[in-house]
């Protein structure tokens, strides 16, 4: 088949999607069902990341010194203070290590359990871990904090892949984009949460911060309760369970009505072109020309996520409010705007995400965040020049932010789900989840160096990183916006240069979807099955 015709089975498909989509059905599209379905999976799942982020900061100082006692009562003298600032790295740092290990399990898991029971299992290393690490201090050993924060790590990984699939695979397209913003909604609420819970007169006490860890179980054994009611993800019933009952059922239950036939007739139609083909490995992904745009994108998309500098913004917080006059016992609390700006600017994304559309904020998001770094830069140089800069550079935080949350923060995840079919979905989540948290991993333990050695003008790194990645995406990225796979893969088509050959062996005789005389995509497109295209 060549390019013309390709472009034609893509505009049936368009042209099925536009007939069966009534105009402005967007508030039926959200059933109760849907909406609990992922504010109880979120809550479970990306809350715990985000809370996991920040709830290592407030009790820090306790921390070092519970070390350092339990050091000293073991071999009789203090621990070296690099072999404590040594422990307090790998405290860390283990939970990226950890996200990445829950990353490349996600793929066994999810097609032995489902999406649904993915999630439910991933609820066990959640608890254990918040065990493990709030009886740390009552036991005297430091290493079940290391190891809880390694397990936690786990859970992270394992619910950054499982979740934003499992929503992405309930949704309807009209909403497609709004439901997979509670995915960043929830971190940002989680690192919210992470602030104020380590305040001092809640939990943030020498006496209290292993109930800091405690709390982790608490929406861990929410979800669990809870998520077993709801139905699996259809598709997943549909593709790897063959069961077309139980996917229609799923269907019902997650929109709100009785007939469903416009749905199913869209997962049919995708899996007749994928009928026969197996969960795809990463290899494979890697190797298939006709998605080699897309795994770029993912890749670049997941790199900028991390290696834009918004973890760096943390480490400068504290001494940039503290030059504006803000005293240090207020930190804590003027901090808290930070984390609010975060869910704020999450909301606020969720809310336009349908009408911009992904290319707008997540170009938009990036080249904003260049220009207030490179505003940063020069606030930093110059901030004993003027008693108000330090303000500005509090102003420049702020921004940094909320440019980050209203389109970066969440869309990535969002993009990775939607580029790629059900076969390659798992693949292409445990490749956006390697590069995540690698990323995340590098940017902890490169940013000491690059901060040493630029001082103040490392934010240049990060102005560059993000100015590159809004061009990469001018560039490159289609918009995703109520649009079928198909038709994004159609839109990465011509870059890809890989068109699907063709083949004038007739498949209609295989394909089982005969509900429209009209000339099906899927019976065309099952070709590319018999020639392993995809």
């Amino acid at each position: 088949m060549d390019s013309r015709a390709w472009a034609r089975a893509g505009a049936v498909e368009r042209g099925r999607s536009r007939r069966g989509t009534p105009g402005r059905r967007t508030r039926k599209d959200w059933s109760c069902s849907l909406i609990v379905a992922s504010l109880v999976g979120a809550f479970g799942s990306s809350f715990l990341y985000g809370y996991n982020l920040s709830v290592v900061n407030a009790p820090a100082q306790y921390i070092k010194s519970f070390y350092n006692e339990s050091w000293e009562r073991r071999h009789g003298h203090p621990i070296d203070p690099d072999t404590l600032t040594l422990l307090w790295s790998v405290t860390v740092s283990i939970f990226a290590i950890g996200g990445l290990v829950g990353t490349l399990m996600v793929k066994l898991i999810g097609k032995v359990l489902g999406r649904k029971y993915t999630l439910l299992v991933n609820n066990g290393f959640a608890i254990s871990a918040a065990l493990l690490m709030a009886c740390s201090l009552q036991a005297g050993v430091f290493e079940m904090l290391i190891v809880g924060r390694f397990i936690m790590g786990v859970d992270g990984g394992i619910a950054l892949s499982a979740l934003p699939m499992y929503l992405n695979e309930i949704s309807p397209k009209e909403i497609r984009g709004s439901l997979g913003q509670v995915t960043a909604i929830f971190i940002c609420i989680g690192v919210f949460t992470g602030q104020v819970l380590g305040l001092p007169e809640l939990l943030g006490k020498e006496s209290t911060w292993p109930y800091l860890f405690g709390v982790i179980a608490v929406p861990a054994f929410v979800q669990l309760v809870s998520l077993p009611f709801l139905p699996e993800s259809p598709r997943y019933l549909l593709f790897e369970k063959h069961d077309q009952a139980g996917a229609e059922k799923a269907f019902q239950t997650f929109l709100g009505k009785e007939d469903v036939s416009r749905e199913v007739e869209e997962v049919l139609t995708e899996s007749c072109v994928q009928r026969n083909v197996q969960l795809v490995s990463v290899l494979e992904l890697l190797r298939s020309p006709l998605v080699r745009w897309q795994v770029f994108t993912v890749v670049a998309t997941m790199a900028c996520y991390q290696l834009c500098g918004l973890n760096a913004i943390w480490f400068y917080t504290n001494s940039i409010f503290g030059k504006a006059g803000i005293s240090p016992e207020k930190i804590p609390y003027i901090t808290l705007s930070t984390g609010g700006i975060e869910t704020l600017a999450a909301i606020f994304s969720g809310l336009v995400i349908e009408r911009l559309g992904r290319r707008p904020l997540l170009m938009g998001g990036f080249g904003l965040m260049a220009l207030f770094f490179g505003i940063l830069t020069i606030t930093l140089t110059l901030q004993d020049h003027a008693p108000w800069i330090p303000y500005l550079s509090i102003v420049c935080i702020l921004a940094i932010i909320a440019s980050f949350c209203s389109g970066p923060g969440g869309i990535p995840f969002i993009l990775t789900g939607e580029f790629f079919q059900q076969s390659q979905r798992p693949a292409a989540f445990i490749i956006a989840g390697t590069v995540n948290w690698l990323s995340n991993f590098a940017v902890g333990l490169l940013f000491p160096f690059i901060q040493e050695s630029l001082g103040t003008y490392c934010f240049l790194v990060f102005a560059a990183i993000c100015l590159t990645g809004a061009v990469y995406f001018y560039f490159v990225l289609p918009e995703t916006k109520n649009r079928t796979q198909a038709e994004i893969s159609q839109a990465f088509a011509k870059r890809n240069k890989a068109y699907p050959p063709e083949n004038t062996d007739s498949a209609a005789s295989d394909t089982k979807v005969t509900r429209r005389p009209e000339p099906d995509p899927a019976s065309t497109l099952d070709n590319y099955v018999k020639n392993g295209v995809i």
